[in-house]
């Protein structure tokens, strides 16, 4: 039978090292959070609810939180006073009340932590048959860390770097201030702890001395890396590259190649099919999907996007909120903005941008063009330097082209319009009716050339320069 599971993460502090008016836990790590990580961890065990405990800028921790997991069974507590970790959990207990099972708690500004990990951490607890399980570390600086004090091998205690004694100081091993409780036993001991130690502050620590007293204290030792908080921006930034290179590890283990991984930047959630290949500085971030033999040229950028397998991006590409088909060639500096929507085999190059766009298979557009709200057959030409007139100053409208039609350069479609199957407009072309199937739309000025009029114009700036400057008249010397 499963026990059940409940999660606490603590998100109260305010973190006063990272000397910014933000939460700390708000601070971003590729793309999420601080906090988005030990709750995804949480969540993807089957805690069930899970409760963050918000403190420093309470409403903004907990909108950002419901933002990032919109469906996920949270409950929200709050600690008024920062009067430290014990304190802290002893605030979700009310969140809790009708919950019966095991409780694990994480620190929200750890956001290395892993499922493999926490997996582990449970099977241990289940193991030692005790009412509180921990995890350990052991970094090469232990300053400021709690020492985990044994005997016999036994964990018996933990102790505040500040209340150690010298001979404790001395000891390798460290809390990693990761939890699994029973919840049976948790409410009743937080009240009996006390704030009788260096700080003045209410320590979570103390549990595992009342949960030795009853029984084994279940551990595992995880890699300093991993149970690593953040404290201040430069640790910000070693968490998110030690991500970073997690997440890219992973990709190229799983058959991507990237060139160069220390530039690559890839949130965690994105997909990438194998034998794709990116080249450096490429980011992909949000829900983006990426396929099979997939092309990504350096400093590309797409975000909650989608690529078909077989697709050529070259560099320097955007795409934002935007699906692009099997066998596409995209760019150079080409950007597609929300709502494009590419079939199969379709080209956009260099400078053209895209937004609101459906283009059918086979349609190209391959130098500098604007394509907005508008809705493209297959196997379309759109010339260079073509534009959607798609706003009026107050309303969108959309463009229509059918099936095989041929945009000459420099042409406007000054929406709503459509363009029939078949149909050419005339490079240079304003097209303001729709233009019907298998018809040319044309509308140019006559062309009249002046014979001998740069002779003549040469000629008369000669004769000008002779005659010297002109005398300014009474008004203009002022």
């Amino acid at each position: 039978m499963t026990v059940p599971l409940a999660a606490v993460v603590l998100c109260a502090g305010k973190g006063t090292r990272m000397k910014s008016e933000k939460a700390k836990v708000l601070h971003p790590i590729l793309g999420k959070p601080i906090c988005a990580y030990p709750l995804m961890r949480a969540l993807e065990l089957g805690a069930s609810p899970v409760v963050p405990v918000v403190g420093h800028q309470a409403d903004e921790v907990e909108r950002s939180i419901r933002a990032h997991f919109p469906t996920a069974p949270l409950r929200f507590a709050l600690q008024k006073e920062q009067r430290g970790t014990a304190d802290a959990v002893r605030s979700a207990e009310s969140a809790l009340k009708d919950f019966n099972g095991r409780v694990l708690i994480l620190s929200g500004d750890v956001p290395l932590v892993r499922r493999e990990t926490l997996e582990a951490l449970s099977a241990a607890h289940e193991k030692s048959g005790g009412v509180l399980s921990l995890v350990s570390m052991s970094p090469a600086d232990p300053t400021g860390y709690g020492r985990v004090i044994r005997e016999m091998g036994n964990v018996v205690r933990i102790v505040e770097h500040k209340d150690a004694t010298p001979e404790q100081r001395q000891v390798r091993e460290c809390n990693a201030g990761i939890y699994l409780v029973e919840s049976s036993f948790l409410w009743k001991a937080l009240a009996n702890i006390r704030s009788a130690n260096a700080q003045g502050e209410f320590y979570l620590t103390d549990l595992v001395e009342m949960a030795a007293a009853q029984g084994p204290v279940g551990s595992i030792e995880a890699e300093f890396g991993e149970a690593a908080g953040v404290n201040d921006r430069v640790e910000l930034v070693a968490r998110a590259k030690e991500l970073q290179a997690r997440i890219n590890t992973w990709h190229m283990r799983n058959g991507v190649t990237l060139t160069d991984p220390a530039t690559t930047y890839i949130e965690e959630g994105v997909a990438i099919g194998s034998d794709t290949e990116l080249a450096p500085m490429v980011t992909l971030s949000g829900a983006t999907v990426v396929g099979r033999n997939v092309t990504i040229g350096q400093g590309s950028v797409l975000h909650a996007s989608s690529v078909a397998d077989g697709t050529t991006i070259k560099p320097y590409t955007v795409l934002e909120e935007a699906r692009v088909g099997e066998r596409c060639i995209l760019g150079p500096f080409a950007r597609l903005r929300p709502g494009t929507d590419l079939a199969e085999e379709v080209h956009l190059g260099n400078f053209v941008e895209t937004k609101k766009a459906r283009l059918g298979r086979g349609s190209k557009a391959n130098h500098l063009a604007y394509l907005g709200d508008a809705k493209i057959g297959a196997k379309v030409n759109v010339g260079a330097g073509t534009i959607t007139c798609n706003y009026d100053g107050v309303n969108k409208h959309v463009t229509e082209l059918g099936d095989g039609v041929f945009i000459g350069s420099d042409s406007q479609l000054v929406a709503p319009v459509k363009v029939g199957d078949g149909a050419y407009v005339g490079a240079g072309t304003t097209v303001t009716k729709d233009v019907p199937p298998g018809s040319l739309a044309v509308s140019r000025t006559p062309q009249l050339n002046m014979e001998g009029w740069v002779e003549r114009k040469k000629a008369r700036m000669a004769k000008s320069a002779e005659a010297g400057p002109s005398k300014p008249d009474k008004a203009s010397a002022g």
